[in-house]
């Protein structure tokens, strides 16, 4: 017998149609591997959109600065529903909604203090995707890195410390929690290797010529929001659940 439709949308999304007085996305397990999706999906969307619209066949210094191009609509819209989600998202315990409320607000400042301009002038020849200029601001521009940084710095923390936590002694936690915990602690140090390699980029610890050339910041942060959103999916329960 077929399986209606409603059936599979509550099974699928963990949607409770006998509230009608909810919204659907109250779930924490569907919550976090929303999050999970939209971080992993955003590098991947902003190039393709990019070049769809543009034919740029190379990525950008880094992800912020699709804030100037005409897909910037994604990335705001993208970084913003995390940003909401991050603060609505409670948790098991206090603190875990405090790093994830932190990590929302910063989220939001990501996006209000959008990082340096593409190009020195208006309507550059040389970087025709270029469509948005902004006054320049050191502040700006160093508020919206101190910003990411405590973003993915408290999305590490989540996947190191909160994360692998469990009500069970280790000797009696299961093979899945085990091999789950192995996971949130690869993905936090990549996120944290990612921080640090993007900060020595930005103190010029790394030749600036080859950080530039090789676009570091792009694909650490890429690195960062790809193993943050595959922790967010592991904790939604997506892979390795408990039996």
């Amino acid at each position: 017998m077929k399986q209606p439709t409603n059936s599979k949308l509550k099974t699928v999304l963990n949607v409770d149609f006998k509230d009608d007085n909810a919204i659907w996305l109250t779930n924490s397990l569907t919550l976090r591997k929303v999050i999970g999706v939209l971080g992993m999906s955003l590098p991947f969307l902003l190039f393709v959109f990019l070049y769809i619209d543009n034919g740029l066949n190379h990525p950008l210094q880094s992800i912020s600065h699709y804030y100037y191009t005409r897909v910037a609509s994604v990335f705001v819209a993208i970084l913003s529903i995390l940003a909401m989600f991050l603060i609505i998202y409670k948790g098991k315990e206090p603190v875990d909604f405090l790093i994830s409320l932190t990590a929302g607000l910063f989220a939001l400042c990501v996006v209000c203090f959008p990082t340096g301009n593409i190009t020195q002038t208006c309507c550059d020849g040389n970087f025709v995707y270029s469509v948005t200029y902004l006054k320049i601001s050191a502040f700006r521009e160093g508020f919206h890195y101190a910003a990411a940084g405590i973003f993915l710095g408290c999305l590490a923390y989540m996947s190191l410390f909160l994360f692998t936590k469990s009500d069970k002694a280790l000797q009696h936690r299961g093979s899945k929690k085990i091999i789950r915990n192995h996971i949130y602690r690869v993905c936090g140090i990549l996120m944290i290797a990612a921080i640090l390699v993007i900060g020595a980029g930005y103190f010029e610890l790394i030749s600036k010529t080859f950080y530039d050339e090789h676009q570091l910041t792009f694909w650490m942060e890429t690195l960062a929001v790809e193993s943050f959103g595959f922790s967010w999916l592991i904790k939604g329960e997506t892979l390795f659940k408990d039996a």
